[in-house]
Order: C-alpha cells, then structure tokens, then sequence
C-alpha cells in the first residue's frame, strides 16, 4: 500500500511538472506571439507616418507669390516655405528655384528682380538648413508668364518662385 502511495505521489508530482512545463511553454509563445504583434503595430505606425509626411510634402505649396516691384517674402510664403524646407531636407537631393516677374518694367531689371526673388526664397530655406548646394537658382525674368494678360490679376500670378 505505502509503494503503491508513493508511486501515486510520483505520477502525481510529474504530471503537475509535465503541465506546469506545458504551461509556460504556451506562455513563451504567448509573450513572444505579442512581441512580434507589437513591433507589427509600431513599424505599421511608422509606416503610416512616414506616408502621411509625405503626402504633405507632396502637396505642399511650391509656387511662391511676390508683390509688386518686391523680392520680400510674404508671411503665407514663409509658411509654405517652412513646410517645404522640412521635407527638402528628408527627401529631396536638389532643387531649382525660378524666378519670375511680371511684364512691366524692362527685360534686364525683370530679369534681375526674378533672381533677387529666387534668391529670397533660397536664403530662406539655407536659413531652415536646406544645404545651400543642393539648391540652385535661374531667373526667367518675364519670359515665362504663368498667366497672359495686363491687368493686376495676371501681373500677380507672375510675380512668384516656382520650386522644381
């Protein structure tokens, strides 16, 4: 009777190890199964981020609109430009700033107000630490009027910097 107890105590004892090995087994695949489910849903995440910043780079402002006679940043450019400084810094390897002016006034100072306008716009984005080699500048002057027409509607749309 006592050998026969002790071998019911022994199957006992090992049966209880046999499930409690069992069990932690389940709960290493449990913690492991997680852990890979969390860094799933973190690089899914990242993922999405990294996709939303760059739908807002690509839909960011890149034309750029001067007033009259004036090579000053308007406040709403300096905002778009802050935008696009951001993502020419992560994505972009060079860009090319066009300058451009409206008919009035002669071919020579139109020529040099779109630099002085381009050359705003590249100052500005040195200043937010797009490297200035990655940028260059050309002047178009009014050579390339992004709206025909004298009046002040189509002189407007003329005094801008395109980004390319």
């Amino acid at each position: 009777m006592v050998k026969s107890f002790k071998t019911a105590m022994t199957a006992a004892t090992l049966a209880a190890l046999v499930a409690c090995s069992s069990n932690q087994e389940a709960e290493d695949t449990s913690d492991a199964d997680a852990a890979a489910a969390a860094e799933a849903a973190a690089a899914e995440a990242a993922a999405a981020a990294e996709a939303a910043e760059k739908q807002k780079c690509a839909s960011a402002a890149s034309v750029f609109y001067f007033d009259f006679d004036q090579s000053l940043l308007t406040a709403n450019s300096r905002a778009a430009l802050l935008v696009q400084a951001e993502c020419l810094k992560k994505y972009t390897s060079s860009v090319r700033l066009e300058g451009h002016a409206d008919e009035r006034g002669s071919r020579e100072y139109n020529m040099a107000l779109g630099e002085r306008r381009a050359n705003a716009v590249r100052d500005f984005l040195v200043l937010n630490g797009v490297a200035a080699a990655d940028i260059e500048t050309v002047s178009y002057g009014e050579e390339r009027p992004a709206k025909t027409g004298s009046n002040e509607a189509s002189w407007a749309a003329n005094r801008r910097v395109e980004l390319k």
